[in-house]
């Protein structure tokens, strides 16, 4: 079978949901940064220019840029929770094409803004989109299955969407400043590890988990 460019491109987002899952366990057990050397103590005080710069090089890394991306996704994840207690009981739907288009409108602009490219930006972010319904879904079966554990305030819908708005600018900013990091073919094992300390961090329960997963299949596709 000749496989098409949309049926390749949804085995890519399979593949690389697959890779976070499979990695989740494994690099999340990893440390957060390698150990200094035993030497570096006795440096002494007029160390070549060489090792000043050392860090900053390292915050601009491919991996430190892809785990920037897991970041502000798993922070967008934190406001699905809020978004369904908003939600819940209401009548209101889950899926919003109206909202959904304002945000992939509004990114693509960022992007052409920053300079980075419009189409990727909507990529990555409808799959960000999708993953936050994921949460909104889940935790509605929950409330479903147990109405004690559903939420008893209901939290201000403009005012979640303002900090959906202000982390959407972050994750636009940090997909800006990855271009080559998400094209590289180190990009899917320093997504997975990066997503798999940023769900260890945070303590992502299996849902939230399953949603971050979700949220990134389009990153080192979207270069």
């Amino acid at each position: 079978m000749q496989l098409t460019p949309s049926i390749r491109s949804a085995l890519a987002a399979g593949a690389a949901v697959t890779v976070l899952f499979a990695g989740a366990g494994a690099a999340a057990a990893a440390p957060a940064a390698p150990p200094a050397p035993a030497t570096a103590a006795k440096a002494p005080a007029t160390a070549p220019p060489a090792r000043a710069t050392a860090p900053a090089a390292a915050a601009h890394s491919p991996y430190s840029q892809l785990r920037s991306l897991a970041t502000f996704s798993a922070e967008r994840l934190a406001t699905a929770d809020l978004v369904a207690a908003a939600k819940w009981g209401t009548g209101s739907p889950i899926d919003d094409p109206a909202r959904e288009q304002e945000v992939l409108k509004s990114v693509a602009e960022q992007a052409r803004q920053l300079g980075a490219d419009p189409e990727a930006t909507t990529r990555i972010f409808k799959d960000q989109i999708e993953a936050n319904k994921v949460v909104q879904r889940g935790l509605y079966r929950q409330w479903d299955a147990d109405p004690a554990q559903a939420p008893t305030e209901r939290p201000d819908l403009q005012e979640v969407r303002k900090e959906i708005n202000r982390v959407n600018g972050e994750l636009v900013r940090a997909i800006a400043a990855s271009p080559h990091a998400r094209s590289a073919p180190s990009c899917t094992p320093l997504l997975t590890t990066a997503a798999a300390r940023v769900r260890a961090e945070r303590q992502l329960d299996g849902l939230h988990t399953v949603a971050l997963a979700r949220s990134l299949p389009s990153v080192c596709a979207a270069a």
